[in-house]
């Protein structure tokens, strides 16, 4: 599965060899304070070659998955943590993870249709596959 840009959202197309995904930025958070071994490594999540992070809102009292227009160096290099840019990255065998810092239980997930934006969701592998192969480029 891969993830595209449409507009200010991703989403997860229908496999289509024209279609061009996009690369991630994952880059590992300095503080300590939301450290978890258990859940992973914290990180920040952003576009490459883009000024857009993903963000977790809060909407009508849920986690809303959200491109925000941050440059993810500057996170990295700010002395105070902002919590809703931070992922737990976690492997499980060859895929990898990724659960809120801010909303414990909530994971980065395709929509179950297909072309629809990435969603959060605390089913994990019920109705949404929440583990991903990560392919690094160089």
């Amino acid at each position: 599965m891969m993830w595209v840009l449409s507009g200010n959202s991703l989403i997860a197309p229908p496999l289509n060899r024209s279609v061009k995904p996009v690369t991630l930025d994952l880059i590992a958070c300095r503080d300590t304070e939301f450290g978890d071994e258990k859940k992973g490594n914290v990180v920040y999540l952003g576009i490459k070659g883009k000024e857009l992070c993903l963000f977790c809102a809060e909407i009508q009292g849920k986690p809303n998955l959200q491109l925000k227009e941050k440059n993810i160096m500057d996170l990295y290099m700010e002395n105070k943590v902002e919590k809703p840019f931070l992922f737990f990255h976690n492997k499980e065998g060859s895929t990898s993870l990724f659960q809120l810092v801010s909303y414990p239980g909530w994971f980065i997930a395709p929509s179950s249709t297909s072309g629809q934006p990435i969603i959060l969701t605390q089913e994990r592998n019920k109705t949404n596959n929440t583990n991903f192969y990560l392919y690094s480029v160089n």
